[in-house]
């Protein structure tokens, strides 16, 4: 089971976007995710009017390593780590310090 999935908030734990907060856009693989607003680079593109693409300096969201961020507890406000717990005969995410079950509004 995938501990981080796409529309989860996760919080930055390393490299040069320590600390910022987004949503996860995509899972580009099982090792990297695409988060909203964080490893943004500037890509010089070359135009193309066979396509109809414009060239100039575009800005792009690049992959961010799993182990690189942390699942937004809206409890407390931090990152925390992700378990799975069988509840109701289903696995659910559950945070690890306060067992929350992961997406409830409770």
């Amino acid at each position: 089971m995938e501990r981080i999935r796409k529309g989860d908030e996760v919080i930055v734990i390393s490299g040069k976007d320590k600390g910022k907060r987004g949503v996860v856009l995509a899972r580009v693989d099982a090792t990297h995710v695409t988060v909203e607003g964080v490893g943004a680079v500037k890509k010089h593109v070359r135009p193309n009017p066979m396509k109809g693409v414009a060239g100039g300096i575009v800005d792009k969201t690049m992959p961010v390593d799993v182990s690189n961020v942390m699942l937004f507890n809206p409890a407390t406000n931090k990152g925390d780590r992700v378990g799975v717990k069988v509840v109701d005969g289903k696995k659910v995410r559950v945070f690890k310090s306060n067992g929350a079950v992961v997406g409830s509004k409770s």
